[in-house]
């Protein structure tokens, strides 16, 4: 195991680099549960993930000689920003393997920190059998985004921070290959022993909840989930041997779940989280795990470099759920006063409309019939009931649009 020694030399190293962010009040969610919940906003990190400090710590503890070699990394993105950001302050050479579907923003981040980018495979396992390959092949160093304990001890120096700052009852933590927890309940099992350090994952990824919940390791057939940065689809035997001994519990969220705490997270905190960065809030929202009163929880938020074409995915499909947003397909006749006559409805109700499309040309359309799809502002269930009504009074035959 990490002795508490290399989760303070990690500390050390990293203290140039790092920006420190304290524990935040989350006053809301601290409400809803009647508890003290905290947020550790690692998406605020320089790099906007906690990666830089791994990928750092390790660089840093490596011999001039080897990192003269240069160094190479397979990752979905965070890990790719850590380490390039880490070579670049050591002026050494950096090449990142990343899955053919990560982010563009994640993508192009990687390329300014001046890292070479080989795109390659589907998920972070077919990216790491390449990195490998090309590692050989060149020379380079391999830097492991979560197997490696000098990665971990730099990943546990946010555990350091929160245990100086107060004192928990339950620390959230998101888990992918199990690097972030690992050096987290590390710490803690030093300092902080009766912590319960809770991970949570994807359900989309859910190889390591399953091997805790055995007692032993079992891989996924396939990954697939929002939280990129979770994606994990094979478990490592260091990681688990972590998870296992020190781990209390492990949650699962789906993807839905995901998405509706990054929106909420936006709304009611005004933080850009990623998918990864934000399954504990989410495991919070939909009640997966029981609080005490008065229960003291801390909340990694573990990146912030969410695709902005995902974003706006989220909050479109967000507005719908909530009542916020009414989306729906009209059947009217054709001629000129039509569309007027539907717009005055929406006038009387007061439901704004955001965006109206015309469909005249439809094979299903009978001639002389138009389809209009029209998206409006509404202000939730009555509101929307109320547009309902008031349509169906007026003869208007039309399909809701989810």
């Amino acid at each position: 195991m990490l002795s508490l020694q290399a989760l303070q030399q990690a500390q050390e190293r990293l203290a140039p680099i790092i920006e420190y962010i304290p524990l935040s009040l989350a006053p809301k969610l601290s409400l809803r549960f009647d508890a003290h919940i905290y947020l550790k906003k690692e998406n605020l990190q320089r790099t906007g993930a906690f990666k830089i400090r791994g990928a750092f710590n390790k660089i840093a503890s490596m011999s001039a000689e080897d990192r003269a070699r240069g160094v190479i990394a397979a990752s979905a993105g965070n890990h790719a920003q850590g380490v390039a950001y880490s070579a670049r302050h050591f002026s050494i050479p950096a090449v990142i393997v990343m899955p053919e579907s990560t982010p563009l923003l994640k993508v192009q981040a990687t390329k300014e920190l001046g890292a070479e980018v080989v795109l390659h495979g589907n998920n972070y396992d077919e990216s790491y059998a390449k990195a490998c390959q090309i590692a050989q092949d060149r020379g380079l160093s391999f830097i492991h985004p979560f197997a490696d304990e000098a990665v971990m001890a730099g990943q546990g120096t946010i555990a350091l921070e929160m245990i100086a700052e107060r004192e928990l009852d339950i620390v959230l933590v998101p888990i992918g290959g199990g690097g972030l927890i690992g050096g987290i309940a590390a710490a803690y099992h030093y300092l902080s022993p009766t912590t319960k350090i809770i991970g949570v994952t994807a359900k989309g990824a859910p190889a390591m909840a399953e091997s805790f919940k055995s007692g032993s390791m079992h891989n996924a057939e396939s990954v697939r989930t929002i939280a990129d940065g979770i994606a994990v689809r094979d478990v490592n035997a260091l990681n688990f041997s972590y998870v296992e001994s020190l781990v209390s519990d492990i949650i699962q969220v789906d993807d839905e779940e995901i998405a509706s705490a990054i929106l909420y997270l936006l709304e009611n905190q005004k933080l850009v989280v990623e998918g990864a960065g934000a399954v504990g809030v989410a495991a919070l929202l939909h009640n997966k795990l029981a609080l005490n009163a008065n229960d003291r929880v801390g909340v990694v938020l573990s990146g912030g470099n969410i695709d902005v074409t995902m974003l706006n995915l989220i909050i479109q499909k967000g507005l719908v759920k909530t009542m916020r947003k009414f989306q729906f397909q009209v059947l009217l006749v054709d001629k000129p006063g039509a569309l007027q006559a539907l717009s005055d409805i929406f006038v009387q109700a007061g439901a704004n409309i955001v965006q109206i499309d015309y469909d005249r040309t439809s094979t299903n359309l009978a001639y002389g019939d138009a389809y209009v799809i029209i998206s409006l502002e509404i202000k939730g269930q009555e509101h929307k009931q109320a547009i309902c009504d008031c349509l169906r009074a007026n003869g208007y035959d039309f399909t809701e649009i989810l």
